[in-house]
């Protein structure tokens, strides 16, 4: 329980010791949202600033659904004094801040959200001369419930028959960054939005024309279709997409003279389209890919991308001299599409899993693009927060979100703080997994605003 021991200080347990200490990091971070989000809505002791802040906070502390503030947050007055609250709103005020967001609001949230990843992000610094940028497009259903705006039946995976709305996603693959987050209705497929979606990265991105050439475009084939892919094609984009059709694969599979048998996956196939590529307007290779299915006939897709041998060959984690290589570059271009597995759709997975992203729902369309932007603002976070503390603590870089949220950030500790409430000392418990490399992360780390942190025991 805190309790204020002297009047020269404030001691208090936590059990977010390694949140409450990257606590005056993300106030920076955060400061856009609270200065360009001006909800429309009365103040009586907290601004909605500071209550979208108090949602932030209850995310990063692992909360399903923010009714979770009241157990999370409010009773851990240190992790409210490491972000500068001296309280915490209760759940029902901070829920009706989000439904009191309106559509410009949502577009200052936006807004928010493209000036914290353009100067916190390592994506947006990406060097286009030295390596490939990848960007991976996807879609995910979010299931809700039927009285929900613009909630609607669609595609959610093994729910028959359920409602619900759909995100739109472009990650940053090899910075494991989200830059755009969006989300639309339950009917709205990625045929649909694929265009809008890029462009929207490319704006967060501010991508010119030979960045662009400098960009993989992965996506499965919702964006595989010949007007989506020589779209990118015009805009200048490197892409790696599925065909959309399955009637065309199968006559483009026709097409291909000998089949290779997959030295990793038995029982799969690929093989060279050799049907000429007169329907795109930059040239591409397509390589046929089948396997069998359990009634005993082909399962069949075509893989076009625009990479040359020379650039696949890396990208697939093959080694170099492999290029001259035909069927080590067939299946180059194979194997950096199966990748697209552990990019981001593993963003996604493990959105679901470490942020609950798909448990806090919110009736308004409004309220919930809010709640999307804070949800897409926490995943970076924690990708950042791994990346100041692995330095010092290396074995942080193979955990995922789940695995940060639920391990590293939930560090018992005793947290002194001055009589104004800025953070001084924090102590994490020793015998915490981790934890000697992880202070000295955390020592690295706050040394900019002089606060010890050091070990003990709690």
């Amino acid at each position: 329980m805190a309790k204020a021991m002297t009047t020269a200080q404030i001691r208090c347990f936590t059990a977010r010791g390694t949140l409450v200490a990257i606590g005056p990091k993300v106030r920076g971070i955060f400061r856009p949202v609270m200065e360009k989000v001006q909800i429309p809505q009365k103040v009586v002791r907290y601004t909605p600033g500071e209550k979208l802040l108090d949602g932030l906070i209850t995310i990063l502390a692992g909360a399903r659904g923010l009714v979770e503030a009241n157990k999370r947050v409010r009773p851990d007055r240190g992790l409210q004094l490491a972000f500068g609250r001296t309280g915490c709103a209760e759940q029902s005020v901070i829920s009706e801040t989000f439904n009191a967001c309106t559509s410009e609001n949502v577009t200052q949230m936006q807004e928010a959200a493209t000036e914290i990843f353009q100067q916190y992000s390592a994506a947006y610094r990406h060097n286009y001369e030295q390596s490939l940028q990848l960007l991976d497009v996807d879609m995910t259903g979010m299931p809700c419930g039927k009285k929900a705006q613009m909630a609607t039946k669609g595609y959610f995976a093994k729910q028959r028959n359920r409602r619900g709305r759909q995100l739109g996603r472009v990650a940053a693959t090899w910075y494991r960054e989200i830059v755009v987050d969006r989300l639309f209705d339950g009917k709205t497929q990625l045929p649909v939005c694929f265009q809008s979606l890029v462009k929207e990265a490319e704006e967060v991105l501010e991508l010119d024309e030979a960045q662009r050439q400098q960009t993989v475009l992965r996506v499965d084939s919702h964006g595989g279709s010949q007007d989506d892919v020589n779209w990118a094609l015009k805009r200048g984009y490197l892409v790696h997409v599925k065909e959309y059709s399955g009637n065309r694969a199968v006559k483009l599979a026709a097409s291909v003279q000998t089949w290779y048998d997959d030295p990793k996956c038995p029982g799969r196939q690929a093989g060279w389209v050799t049907t000429p590529a007169n329907a795109y307007v930059r040239p591409v290779q397509r390589i046929a890919v089948r396997t069998r299915k359990r009634n005993g006939q082909w399962g069949i897709g075509v893989v076009i991308s625009a990479l040359t041998a020379e650039q696949v060959v890396p990208l697939a984690r093959l080694p170099i001299d492999r290029v001259s290589d035909p069927e080590a570059v067939l299946w180059a271009y194979v194997y950096f599409y199966d990748l697209r597995g552990g990019g981001v759709e593993t963003t996604i997975k493990e959105d679901k899993q470490g942020l609950g992203i798909t448990k806090r729902n919110k009736k308004r369309f409004e309220a919930q693009q809010v709640l999307v932007q804070l949800n897409t603002l926490a995943h970076n976070i924690i990708i950042w927060a791994q990346k100041w503390l692995a330095p010092a603590c290396p074995r942080l870089q193979s955990f995922g979100i789940f695995r940060m949220v639920r391990d590293v950030f939930q560090y018992r500790g005793l947290v002194i703080c001055n009589a104004d409430g800025r953070l001084a000392q924090i102590t994490l418990d020793q015998a915490e997994p981790l934890a000697k490399g992880i202070c000295q992360g955390l020592q690295a780390l706050l040394a900019p605003w002089h606060v010890a942190v050091i070990l003990g025991e709690i």
